[in-house]
């Protein structure tokens, strides 16, 4: 039988926006709000919010307890070991990665991806929603087996692959099985709505997001965000300047599934 853990990798010492993760959405931190949202999704298995050793990150154990899922400790910038690691604790059979900066995350969305996984089986080591991307940035899903996860940590060297988890996998479909999800809307907002918390201005749109939605519907969806902000431009416009921006910007270079049209540049930086 199958052993889903989906693990949502959250650090205080953020780079950019240091302590996002625990930023007040309705009084309680951000990363407990997180996985109040993931836990709504009915495949999801065991949920774990997996942080590093460092002593700032404690407090992130204090947070898993409240919020009522399980908290790991490991490597500070190996997360691919963290994932690995995660599994094997748990002995899970597939792994499900949720980025801490996906606040506003639909448990549908992620219910989706995994039941798109599980729809054919056998037929995939690996399926997301972003190669290529549709849905809303902020909404981002990948799901794994624990097989095809315990190759990458053993074979891959390049630091990127060992920092973002699933690169190894996806930058190889010559020897993983590659799925993607399109957004079943056949719309694609991945360019024009942005609620990924990486940056002050996205802070301030996902506050206004959730102070707005959350009153009246707690399991508020990604369609209420999409309306939301397609009501209020004023809101949606408060981190244009990030849209289209990835980690992977960086490392075009490196990865050979992705190219310049992928990603977008910070305003003021250089390739």
């Amino acid at each position: 039988m199958s052993r889903v853990v989906t693990v949502l990798q959250a650090r205080v010492g953020s780079t950019r926006l240091p302590g996002k993760v625990l930023l007040p959405l309705g009084g309680r931190p951000a990363l407990e709000r997180l996985a109040e949202r993931v836990r709504r999704a009915r495949r999801a298995g065991t949920v774990v919010i997996a942080t590093t050793t460092a002593s700032e990150d404690a407090v992130l154990e204090t947070v898993a307890a409240r919020a009522g899922v399980l908290c790991f400790r490991g490597h500070p910038t190996d997360l691919l070991d963290r994932h690995y690691q995660v599994a094997r604790m748990l002995g899970a059979t597939h792994v499900v990665k949720v980025p801490s900066d996906c606040v506003l995350i639909d448990g549908q969305v992620i219910d989706r991806v995994i039941e798109a996984f599980f729809a054919r089986p056998g037929a995939f080591d690996y399926v997301s929603n972003l190669h290529p991307e549709s849905y809303p940035d902020g909404n981002d899903v990948e799901i794994c087996t624990v097989a095809a996860l315990e190759r990458a940590w053993s074979e891959a060297v390049r630091p990127l692959d060992r920092e973002h988890t699933t690169p190894y996998l996806w930058d190889h479909p010559e020897t993983f099985r590659i799925g993607n999800v399109a957004w079943e809307t056949g719309r694609d907002l991945s360019r024009s709505h942005r609620i990924v918390l990486d940056y002050p201005d996205d802070w301030e749109v996902i506050r206004r997001v959730f102070d707005a939605l959350y009153p009246r519907d707690p399991a508020f969806g990604l369609p209420d965000v999409v309306r939301y902000l397609d009501n209020h431009p004023e809101v949606r416009e408060l981190n244009a300047r990030y849209r289209g921006v990835h980690w992977y910007r960086h490392h075009l270079d490196e990865l050979r599934t992705v190219s310049a049209e992928d990603t977008c540049l910070v305003p003021g930086e250089s390739r």
